[in-house]
C-alpha cells in the first residue's frame, strides 16, 4: 500500500474543505490512502483501489465508519462478503475481523476511525 508524503490534506487547527473527488488517485502498483485529517481520537483516511486490489482480513481497536465514494466494492464482515455501491455506509466495531477488495473497476472510500479502544 502506498500513501501521500506525510503530511494531512486538512489541518487539525484549523477549518478547511477538501474536494475528495480530486484527491483520489488510483495506482496500478497498489492501493492509495491519503490522510485527510488526523488528532488523537480521530483519524479520517481516503483509498482508492484499483480493479482487482485488496486488503486482506484484518482487525482494528478503533470503531470505523466506511462510505464508498465511488465505483463499488466487497466487504467482508459478519462472515460473508457483501457488494457495497458508491453511497454505501459500513460501520464496524472495534475488534471486528473485516477484508476488502476492488469490485469490478476502480473504486475509493472514505474511512473514519474514532478513539482506539480499550475493548
Amino acid at each position: 500500500m502506498s500513501s501521500s508524503p506525510s503530511r494531512t490534506l486538512l489541518e487539525a487547527t484549523e477549518a478547511g474543505s477538501i474536494d475528495l473527488a480530486a484527491s483520489v488517485q488510483t495506482s496500478a502498483a497498489g492501493i492509495v490512502s491519503r490522510t485527510v485529517l488526523q488528532t488523537p481520537d480521530l483519524r479520517v483516511v481516503l483509498f482508492a483501489f484499483d480493479e482487482g486490489q485488496e486488503l486482506t482480513a484484518h482487525t482494528n481497536r478503533r470503531r470505523a465508519l466506511i462510505q464508498v465514494l465511488s465505483g463499488a466494492c466487497e466487504f467482508l464482515f459478519n462472515g460473508e462478503w457483501q457488494t457495497l455501491p458508491a453511497g454505501a455506509l459500513l460501520h464496524l466495531p472495534p475488534n471486528h475481523p473485516h477484508a476488502v477488495r476492488a469490485g469490478q473497476g476502480p473504486f475509493s472510500m472514505l474511512l473514519t476511525l474514532g478513539a482506539e479502544s480499550a475493548e
